[in-house]
């Protein structure tokens, strides 16, 4: 299972505290492995609520917060993965206190979520958003837990 070939970038334009990044994109790679597809570029931009804000509004004609967008760059679903991740800290930071969760783990739960919305998985029905939190939650158990 070689990942050499992935490249896994991340951007702070917020600063958040992002430990063992080289695990991390190793456990991205493998997850991205295990649903069978392949992971050819990743950017992960950390950047602040109005950040975000300004990418929604502007790319996809959203006027709101939220903790994470994700763009699927591949022109088929076929095609090796290529993405860009853009995470709130700001909301990151919110929610990890909503949820009774450290910001790392947020943090973490936000990425595999994009990363799941980048393998097919939805969160538009409630039976969709149960799903995703389940593979959520295993692949924070999964990451933390070993």
């Amino acid at each position: 299972m070689s990942t050499s070939s992935s490249v896994i970038t991340f951007l702070f334009k917020k600063s958040v505290s992002l430990s063992d990044r080289k695990r991390l994109k190793a456990f991205i790679s493998g997850l991205v492995q295990q649903h069978g597809q392949h992971l050819n570029v990743l950017n992960v931009t950390f950047c602040s609520d109005e950040e975000i804000l300004e990418v929604n509004r502007q790319y996809l004609n959203h006027d709101y917060y939220t903790d994470i967008i994700t763009f699927d760059l591949r022109e088929r679903v076929t095609d090796s993965m290529a993405a860009e991740l853009f995470i709130s800290v700001d909301t990151v930071k919110s929610n990890s206190i909503i949820n009774k969760s450290t910001v790392q783990r947020e943090l973490h739960r936000v990425i595999f979520h994009g990363v799941l919305h980048l393998l097919g998985f939805n969160d538009k029905s409630v039976q969709e958003q149960t799903l995703m939190r389940q593979m959520e939650d295993a692949a924070l158990k999964n990451y933390f837990d070993k």
